[in-house]
């Protein structure tokens, strides 16, 4: 391993051109708002890779994926932040932390825990581009060896980096093939829509009616109606200052088609009531009186509205549908209320999710939430827009986001995966969920604000929640 292992990438004159930032990419790296996402890979096997063969996959496959990973963010004299190609020491971005040998594998989960948390809370370097690389060779109960990327989210949405770390993956069975992923196609009876020409008037007097509901509904919460606090809000200052704890459930993406497929649901259907359900559960332990307070999720919907992930070259087209960069928006949904076990009906969790969630699709509220960050933007500067991001999460519970991954075992460098996950940090908010397939698993990823959330019981509660919805799905199927 080598101290003096110095790679940098060649700025041409072309290069150091300046290029915007876009109003999103600015929001997320502001005053008020500094977001990144971690990116976890479990290995089957021992690291065997040092600092220089990192330092060159880093510099052959990474780096030449988009400009954002050789850019710093700066502003002009006009005060418009803009990105700029800088030459970048790879070494400054490779971390191989050093822990003491010999322990046991209880004593190695802690210790990753204690630097995943650490990670997390660290701010992001401004003065070298915003991402990192951290290679931690020593046995957990989950992997033999982990490497984490940390990505500020200035960079792009979770579909532009996934997309970017998949370009770095291999299919681990053939390397010449290429990754596939699960349908996104929704169950035939999901969303059915009628074709009678008479139903034209009727929906569109709905979506005026549901835009005009859910966007007021999103400005409210946004800015003058707090959540109330509980288990899962502290409603603390700067929680996204506080410590963070990052955990997973693992789930069988079998388990979860099963019951799509018996209430003609979408995954994402069954995912969001189970997040749901679990939720209510974990806030009922702590309280019966919590089984109706007010709590808000913040749903991230993907809007681009395609399937799949596309190559590389196809996101950095002009193409506004696929292109990379930070393309989503938040939907405002109620966490259903818990009835008492005796009358609990876990499948309502689903049935509501999906129906919040496909009336929010259909209306324009997300595409005028879009234009107020605009307007906002325009006429008081990025650092206000940001500043209206900030109160949306803090005024709210928790943000759910939902990502596919490919079916196939992948490798990096020769090193099978044997999981993946990712979170995203620096949230104002005591709890943020985020769902990641991979092969024929779920992987649940819980990130709470250490001292307010019992992760582990939370954890549970999620487990007894996708147990008692499948227990009622498979009732249903055999009556």
């Amino acid at each position: 391993m080598s101290s003096t292992l110095k790679i940098k990438t060649r700025c041409k004159e072309e290069d150091a051109e300046l290029e915007p930032v876009s109003p999103t990419g600015q929001y997320f790296n502001s005053k008020k708002l500094s977001i990144c996402v971690l990116g976890v890979l479990e290995f089957e096997i021992p690291i065997q890779v040092d600092v220089s063969r990192t330092a060159k996959l880093l510099q052959d496959m990474f780096l030449p994926i988009s400009s954002r990973f050789s850019s710093i963010m700066v502003q002009d004299k006009k005060g418009v932040k803009q990105w700029q190609r800088v030459q970048v020491n790879i070494q400054e971005h490779i971390h191989v932390p050093s822990f003491p040998n010999g322990l046991s594998i209880e004593a190695y989960d802690e210790i990753f825990d204690k630097y995943l948390t650490k990670i997390a809370m660290e701010p992001m370097p401004q003065n070298r581009p915003l991402w990192e690389f951290h290679l931690l060779k020593y046995p957990t109960s989950k992997a033999a060896g982990h490497c984490i990327f940390k990505l500020h989210h200035a960079l792009g949405d979770g579909f532009s980096l996934m997309g970017a770390l998949l370009t770095c993956l291999q299919r681990a069975d053939d390397p010449s093939l290429p990754l596939t992923f699960p349908s996104l196609q929704p169950s035939s009876a999901a969303h059915s829509t009628p074709k009678a020409v008479t139903s034209c008037v009727p929906k569109t007097l709905s979506k005026i009616y549901n835009t005009t509901c859910d966007f007021s509904w999103s400005v409210l919460k946004s800015s003058l109606i707090p959540d109330d606090k509980t288990p899962i809000r502290s409603d603390g200052g700067a929680v996204e200052f506080q410590p963070v704890r990052i955990s997973t459930v693992a789930l069988s993406l079998d388990l979860i088609r099963q019951i799509k497929a018996e209430l003609g649901a979408t995954i994402n259907d069954v995912l969001t009531g189970i997040v749901f359900l679990g939720t209510r559960l974990y806030m009922q332990a702590n309280g019966k009186h919590f089984s109706n307070s007010k709590s808000t999720a913040l749903v991230l919907l993907n809007t681009r509205n395609i399937n799949g992930y596309k190559s590389l070259d196809e996101m950095v087209k002009p193409d506004t549908r696929t292109k990379w960069g930070n393309q989503f928006a938040f939907l405002h949904v109620g966490l259903p209320e818990l009835s008492d076990d005796a009358s609990l009906d876990p499948l309502e969790f689903i049935s509501e999710a999906q129906e919040i969630i496909q009336r929010n699709r259909n209306s324009l509220a997300v595409y005028l939430t879009g234009q107020s960050l605009e307007t906002i933007r325009k006429c008081k500067g990025p650092e206000a827009a940001a500043e209206y991001i900030h109160s949306t999460l803090k005024n709210s519970s928790m943000t759910v986001s939902n990502m596919i991954g490919p079916v196939e075992k992948m490798s990096l460098a020769d090193h099978p995966c044997k999981g993946l996950y990712f979170m995203v940090v620096g949230v104002p908010q005591s709890l943020t969920i985020t769902i990641l397939s991979y092969m024929r698993t779920l992987r649940i990823a819980v990130g709470v604000e250490k001292d307010h959330i019992d992760v582990q019981k939370f954890n549970t509660c999620i487990e007894h929640a996708s147990q008692l919805i499948y227990t009622a799905a498979m009732k249903g199927a055999r009556l």
